[in-house]
C-alpha cells in the first residue's frame, strides 16, 4: 500500500469541507450533597424532583469549541433536601465549515445530546454512591429544547442560554 502523502507535507484541507469531530469528553465539575444522609426517617421513599439543565459553549481555539452540559437534580421529601447533585459534563468539539446558524444549532443541540449519556451516568453513579435508590434521568430532546430557546428569544422573552 502506498503512502497517500509521499512528500510528508501537511495535508491540504478543503476550505469547503465540513467537519464535526468530538475531540475529548470529560467531567468538568461534579458535586453531591446529602444534608440528612440517606437515612431520612420517612415511611416511603417518594421524593419530589427538581431538574435543571443548561448548556453553554465557548470557543477555545480556531474551530474548537468547549460545550458544557450542566445537570442539577434536587430530591426533596416534604421540606427536607434528600440530595442535591450537579454534574458539568464537558466536551471539546472540532466544528469547521458550517454556517454560523448551523454551528449554533450544533453547539446548542447536537453536542449536548452527545454529552447527555455521560452526564446521565455520572448523576446516577453519584446518587447510588450516596446511598440512595437508583435514579435514571429521562431521555431529553435537545432539538426541541434548542428550538424552544430560539422561539423564546424571537418573542423577546429571556431564553435559557444555549450558547455563550
Amino acid at each position: 500500500m502506498s503512502d497517500p502523502n509521499p512528500t510528508g507535507a501537511a495535508p491540504v484541507i478543503d476550505p469547503n469541507s465540513q467537519d464535526l469531530v468530538l475531540q475529548n469528553i470529560y467531567v468538568k465539575d461534579a458535586s453531591f450533597e446529602a444534608p440528612s444522609g440517606p437515612n431520612l426517617q420517612v415511611a416511603e421513599w417518594n421524593p419530589q424532583f427538581n431538574l435543571n439543565m443548561n448548556t453553554s459553549g465557548t470557543t477555545v481555539a480556531d474551530n474548537m469549541h468547549e460545550v458544557i452540559l450542566t445537570i442539577t437534580l434536587e430530591a426533596k421529601i416534604a421540606d427536607k433536601v434528600a440530595y442535591l447533585v450537579e454534574v458539568k459534563q464537558g466536551g471539546i468539539f472540532l466544528i469547521r465549515g458550517y454556517r454560523e446558524e448551523d454551528a449554533r444549532r450544533i453547539i446548542g443541540s447536537f453536542c449536548p445530546a452527545v454529552l447527555f449519556p455521560y452526564a446521565r451516568q455520572s448523576v446516577s453513579d453519584l446518587i447510588l454512591r450516596g446511598g440512595f435508590p437508583p435514579f435514571l434521568l429521562p431521555p431529553v430532546n435537545f432539538d426541541a429544547l434548542f428550538q424552544q430557546s430560539l422561539d423564546q428569544a424571537a418573542r423577546g422573552a429571556a431564553p435559557q442560554p444555549a450558547v455563550n
